[in-house]
C-alpha cells in the first residue's frame, strides 16, 4: 500500500494523519521495522496504532509500559496453577521426574504476554509498546533485542522464532532519553499538537453531527488555550470531548452562554493549577477571539 492510499484509509478511520506520518507508516510495513513516534501527551500516539490496525484489518495487541515491567509481564509466564494440578494428577503415573518436566514444560502451560503473543501469530499484528520512556533502561535493552531477531528465548522450551513480523508502534512522552541503539533500529517520527486545519478535520471526523461554524469556534479556542501558561495543554481527545459535550448541550456558539463554557472546561482543564489559571476574564478573551 503506498502512503496516499495509506493516508486516505487512516482518514476513513477517522485518524486524520499528515503526508510525512503516512509515509512513515508506509515504509515501517515495507522494511519491517519498528516505528517510534515521539510527542507530548495528548496528540494521538497511540491511535496511530489503533487505526493502522483497523486499516490493515488486523489484531492490535498492546504492551503498556511502567517502572519495573519486565520480562514475565511482556513475554510469557508459565502457569503455575495448572502446572500443579497436572503434577497431581500425574503423581501415580509411572513417569520419572525427567519425563514430568517435559510434560509440565508444554505450550498448553504457557501464559503468552504482549511480545510473544504478537511474534506467534499466523496473520501480523499491529503491536503497539505504548509509553515505552515509561519502563526502565533494562527493559528498554531487553525489547531491543528482541526487536532484532523477533524471537524469544525460553529455557525450557528454546528459542521461539516469530511466525509473522508484527507491526510494531513504540510510542513515547519523552519523559527520559531512549538509547541511541533503540533510535537506531527504529524509524522516527515527532508528532506535535495538531495545526487549526489538520484539528478541525480531526474534528469533523470524529463528530460529524457537528456543525461547521461551532467546529470552528471549538478548535479556535483550544489552539488559543494550548498558548496559555498551563502545566498540562490539552490534547486532540480532550477537544474532541469539550466538542461533543457542547454539542450535547444544544449550542450553537461559544459566546451565547458563557456560564456552560466555563462549566464545561472541566473537558479541557485537568489540575486545579490550570483551572485557576483560566480565570473567566481569560475564557472571555479566548472566546472572543474564537468567535
Amino acid at each position: 500500500m503506498n502512503w496516499r492510499d495509506l493516508q486516505s484509509k487512516l482518514a476513513g478511520t477517522g485518524y486524520i494523519a499528515g503526508p510525512d506520518l503516512a509515509m512513515a507508516l508506509a515504509l515501517m510495513a515495507r522494511l519491517e521495522r519498528p516505528f517510534l513516534i515521539e510527542g507530548e501527551a495528548g496528540v494521538g500516539k497511540t491511535d496511530v496504532a489503533k487505526a493502522l490496525a483497523e486499516v490493515l484489518e488486523t489484531d492490535l495487541i498492546r504492551l503498556q509500559c511502567y517502572e519495573g515491567l519486565d520480562a514475565n509481564a511482556a513475554v510469557y509466564e508459565w502457569n503455575y496453577q495448572r502446572q500443579l494440578l497436572a503434577i497431581k494428577i500425574w503423581e501415580d503415573e509411572d513417569l520419572s521426574v525427567d519425563e514430568k518436566e517435559e510434560h509440565i514444560f508444554q505450550e498448553r502451560f504457557l501464559l503468552k504476554r504482549p511480545l510473544l503473543d504478537a511474534i506467534t501469530r499466523e496473520r501480523p499484528p499491529v503491536l503497539l509498546i505504548d509509553e515505552i520512556d515509561r519502563a526502565d533502561e533494562e527493559f528498554e535493552a531487553y525489547l531491543l533485542e528482541v526487536l532484532s531477531d523477533f524471537q524469544v528465548s525460553i529455557p525450557e522450551m528454546g528459542t521461539v522464532k516469530a511466525i509473522s513480523i508484527p507491526y510494531v508502534v513504540l510510542t513515547s512522552n519523552s519523559t527520559r532519553e531512549l538509547s541511541d541503539a533503540l533510535r537506531r533500529r527504529c524509524l522516527y517520527h515527532w508528532l506535535d499538537y495538531p495545526d487549526e486545519e489538520k484539528e478541525l478535520a480531526i474534528v469533523h471526523a470524529r463528530v460529524p453531527e457537528m456543525a461547521d461554524a461551532l467546529a470552528g469556534q471549538i478548535v479556535r479556542f483550544v489552539q488559543a488555550l494550548r498558548r496559555e501558561d498551563l502545566e498540562k495543554k490539552p490534547g486532540i481527545a480532550e477537544t474532541l470531548d469539550w466538542a461533543r459535550a457542547l454539542a450535547g448541550l444544544g449550542m450553537a456558539r461559544l459566546d451565547e452562554d458563557m456560564d456552560a463554557i466555563t462549566q464545561t472546561l472541566l473537558c479541557l482543564l485537568k489540575t486545579r493549577a490550570d483551572r485557576e489559571q483560566i480565570a473567566p476574564e481569560v475564557v472571555d478573551r479566548l472566546v472572543a477571539r474564537a468567535v
